[in-house]
């Protein structure tokens, strides 16, 4: 807050008290007074949409203000879009995508500007850059990030494939150097790895990546690539990008007459999985974490409220968990409880709010269909 430099332009001791009760009773702020910016690649694609229509939720039940900026993933955008957002009057900024060398220009926008911030979807690297995992750390107004296990990830949807039978497999990234993709490759190329260590007379091969930005037309070209340079290819994984990437491929391998055959996995569930699952041309899929964002929202809310507190020093990690399916079966229950309705309630929206950050936390590691069910059926 601003307030001490504001005293200090202000004469006469009456004047000075009213703003050092002024900014005493800042804590307190008032919902209504609060406006909280989302930088996200897209709020109108597959998964944009629906952390969209989350977030309104959310914002809706506390009564807050929220405003969005799409920036397609482009990088002088993102950073361009913490600035815009500030200049809104935010108080508060949640954003993905966001590569790590991007962040240090958020965080330094969030500095100046006395804004709290904090990922979704993503994490700076502790590892592969240190010293901006440090300047977020010591920022006191750097919250943390909301992400989750993507080399988990790409391995459990690996073993869906290989447990179908598929050996030659494809593969499609979105953007080079993307900290989210490298680790869903990372867990792809590991759950052949233990395979192949496993079954020496059974060995399955994984392509290297075509890259396919963001799009549609970019999922559907480099499928076809893949395709035509293996003809023997009997899975895809276009690794994600929102979903549109998704589309794509599953429309070249329709085209090429090959849904029977071509088995695709994929991150960030499609709204029409069910019938994909059950007319085969999806295999399977991890994804119902729309509500990633909503974590990190609920963070930078209590932030602002100032109910969490003394961020400078810490890195908050906060892991959320994926959701499989691989059958109509399982995707029923899904769409049930994440699809035709928000898996959380106004009231339990509220409740959210109201909850230490350890206790958030503990929340977003529970977050699944059977918790979506059972507080339903309460």
């Amino acid at each position: 807050m601003k307030f001490k430099k504001l005293a200090l332009s202000i004469a006469g001791t009456a004047l000075a008290a009213t703003v050092a009760s002024f900014s005493t009773s800042a804590m307190a702020i008032e919902n209504s007074d609060i406006k909280i910016g989302i930088s996200i690649w897209s709020s109108t694609d597959v998964l944009g949409s629906q952390c969209k229509r989350v977030l309104d939720a959310a914002a809706e039940a506390l009564g807050v203000e929220i405003q969005y900026v799409d920036q397609a993933h482009v990088s002088e955008k993102v950073t361009a879009s913490i600035e815009q957002l500030v200049a809104a009057g935010c108080q508060g900024i949640i954003v993905c995508n966001s590569s790590d060398t991007e962040m240090i220009s958020a965080i330094k926008t969030a500095n100046d500007n006395e804004v709290y911030l904090a990922q979704f979807f993503r994490i700076i690297s502790k590892d592969a850059n240190p010293a901006i995992y440090q300047i977020a750390t010591d920022s006191p107004y750097f919250i943390g990030a909301v992400h989750e296990n993507e080399p988990q990830n790409g391995e459990n949807l690996m073993n869906i494939l290989l447990a179908k039978g598929d050996r030659n497999i494809g593969l499609i990234g979105w953007e080079q150097g993307d900290a989210t993709w490298l680790g869903r490759w990372e867990g792809y190329k590991a759950g052949v790895e233990k395979w192949n260590a496993e079954h020496p007379d059974d060995q399955a091969t994984l392509t290297e990546p075509q890259y396919a930005g963001t799009s549609s037309e970019g999922g559907s070209k480099a499928a076809e690539a893949l395709m035509a340079a293996n003809p023997n290819l009997d899975a895809l994984i276009p690794a994600g990008g929102g979903g549109d990437p998704l589309l794509g491929a599953i429309a070249a391998v329709e085209r090429a007459g090959k849904t029977q055959t071509i088995d695709i996995v994929s991150t960030d569930f499609l709204p029409d999985l069910g019938e994909r699952l059950a007319n085969g041309s999806m295999a399977g899929q991890s994804g119902g974490h729309y509500c990633d964002p909503l974590i990190a929202f609920m963070m930078v809310y209590n932030a602002i409220k100032g109910n969490y507190t003394d961020f400078e020093g810490k890195f908050e990690d906060v892991t959320f968990p994926y959701l499989y399916v691989s059958s109509p079966d399982d995707y029923a229950d899904y769409e049930k409880y994440f699809v035709d309705q928000l898996p959380f309630t106004t009231e339990e929206f509220v409740e959210m709010s109201k909850l230490s950050l350890n206790d958030l936390k503990a929340l977003a590691s529970r977050i699944s269909i059977e918790d979506a069910a059972a507080r339903a059926a309460k």
